[in-house]
């Protein structure tokens, strides 16, 4: 694995959605983005398939997200099954995470964590199910197995533990950087919840270990996603900076919610992009709808990336500024104006 800085020629995006259902309003919204980001700048889009839990991942969802990226008219230049950085998909990549956390294990950075999920959630003071105020940033670890001795760890495997692996954070640790959209933020890692997850007590790695080593060795300069994963940038900065790479920058854009307020996810079926394309939908109504949303035009007209990028590339660099503050209402009657 290459772990050395990407270079900074050339602005570098991606997307990398989760095959755990379809693409949703929100999804292409925010890949929306990420492919103007790159592309209004003259830079290139990779597509990786962050398939890495095996229990909620299926291909067929990979597949219908590679045609819902088409029929919007985003492309990429390599991702899926071709290109210089295979492979694509997470799920093929453990020898990879491997070695990066055998790089951080060098460092005396990682220790095993026996506390159960439900443990977890007594130590937060969260009932089962409630939110522990960090997000999707995930749990706040107190610290809990950070000091435990060798007799106390294998005690704990005689019971039948099996451990996490978590990052053992440098104290009073805190992360500065400027976002395109957010501006200039300085968050300390207990303000992101302290020692985070590696490797998961059934093997599984973690999101902040794989999302980081793919965007190393995939050469990524520009990370565009929503604000509810800022949470998560400390935690990739200190990552990179322990595996002695450069981070990209980040855009974190505001999220889309419904008329109640509530975020769009996957369980929004009507907003999917296979039922607006069933609804006869056009994608350059959806992506114009988008632009306008964006402030990058002053109706919904609609419009094609290809488009909209062609004219922020000879106007100049891409607006960040434009957007407005979220979260982003969708009116339930849109679909209509889209047909």
């Amino acid at each position: 694995m290459n772990l050395l800085p990407p270079s900074r020629g050339t602005v570098i995006g991606r997307f990398a959605p989760s095959p755990t259902g379809l693409m949703h309003l929100g999804n292409a919204w925010s890949f929306f983005l990420a492919w103007l980001g790159a592309r209004a700048s003259g830079g290139r889009v990779i597509l990786r398939h962050e398939d890495i839990d095996p229990d909620r991942s299926r291909r067929e969802w990979m597949d219908a997200m590679e045609r819902d990226l088409s029929w919007l008219g985003l492309d990429w230049d390599e991702g899926s099954s071709h290109g210089l950085h295979a492979p694509y998909h997470q799920s093929l990549c453990s020898p990879l995470y491997e070695r990066a956390l055998d790089k951080l294990k060098a460092q005396g950075r990682v220790y095993p964590c026996y506390c159960t999920r439900k443990e977890l959630r007594i130590l937060a003071g969260a009932p089962h199910g409630a939110a522990d105020g960090l997000g999707d940033a995930g749990a706040a670890y107190p610290g809990t197995c950070r000091h435990l001795s060798a007799e106390e760890r294998a005690q704990k495997e005689a019971e039948g533990r099996k451990p996490a692996l978590r990052l053992l954070c440098p104290d009073n640790d805190v992360e500065s950087f400027t976002d395109l959209v957010l501006g200039p933020q300085r968050i300390s890692m207990k303000d992101c919840g302290g020692d985070f997850a590696l490797r998961r007590s059934d093997g599984v790695w973690a999101y902040q270990l794989a999302v980081v080593v793919d965007d190393i060795r995939m050469g990524v300069t520009q990370v565009v996603r929503g604000e509810d994963i800022l949470l998560s940038t400390p935690r990739q900065l200190l990552l990179y900076r322990l595996l002695g790479a450069t981070p990209p920058s980040y855009a974190h854009i505001p999220l889309l919610c419904d008329e109640q307020g509530e975020r769009l996810a996957k369980r929004h079926h009507s907003l999917s992009m296979a039922a607006l394309r069933e609804k006869g939908c056009s994608p350059a109504a959806i992506t114009g709808f988008f632009a306008k949303l964006a402030g990058l035009q002053t109706t919904d007209a609609p419009a094609s990336p290809a488009r909209l990028a062609d004219r922020i590339l000879h106007e100049g660099p891409f607006p960040w500024h434009s957007l407005p503050p979220g979260p982003l209402v969708i009116p339930h009657d849109a679909p209509e104006a889209w047909r």
